[in-house]
C-alpha cells in the first residue's frame, strides 16, 4: 500500500510544489493551487485530474476511483484509494496532476532533469 510518505516523497519532489496542512489535512501545491492531497486518515488521495476525463475514469476502476466530495467537483479532481495503487501508479497520478499547475517551461525543464 502507497504511504503519506511516499507521497510526500515524490510530490515534494517537483520544481515549485510544497507541503500545506489546512485543517489538519495534508496538501500538495504550486502556488495556492492544490494538486494533490491526502485524507485525514491517509487512506485516500485526492487528485487533479480533466473533470471532463474523469467520469471514464471512474467508470474503468470503480473500485479504486471515486468521485470528489460535491463541493469539489466542479474543479478537475478525483480521489483513489491508496490501498488499491502501487508507487508507479501513484507516481504517475501526482506527477500528471503537478503537470496541470505548473507553465509548460517547468514540465520541460523536470523532463530534462530526468535525462
Amino acid at each position: 500500500m502507497v504511504t503519506a510518505d511516499d507521497i510526500r516523497r515524490v510530490a515534494l519532489s517537483l520544481p515549485r510544489a510544497y507541503e500545506a496542512l489546512v485543517r489538519d489535512r495534508v496538501k500538495f501545491r504550486v502556488g495556492q493551487i492544490v494538486f494533490a492531497a491526502l485524507s485525514r486518515d491517509e487512506t485516500e488521495m485526492g487528485f487533479g485530474y480533466p473533470k471532463e476525463e474523469r467520469v471514464a475514469l471512474i467508470a474503468a476502476e470503480p473500485d479504486k476511483f471515486f468521485m470528489p466530495i460535491k463541493s469539489d467537483e466542479r474543479y478537475n479532481w478525483v480521489r483513489v484509494w491508496l490501498a488499491k495503487i502501487d508507487e508507479d501508479e501513484m507516481r504517475e497520478l501526482v506527477v500528471d496532476a503537478w503537470r496541470m499547475c505548473v507553465p509548460k517551461k517547468v514540465i520541460a525543464e523536470y523532463e530534462a532533469s530526468l535525462r
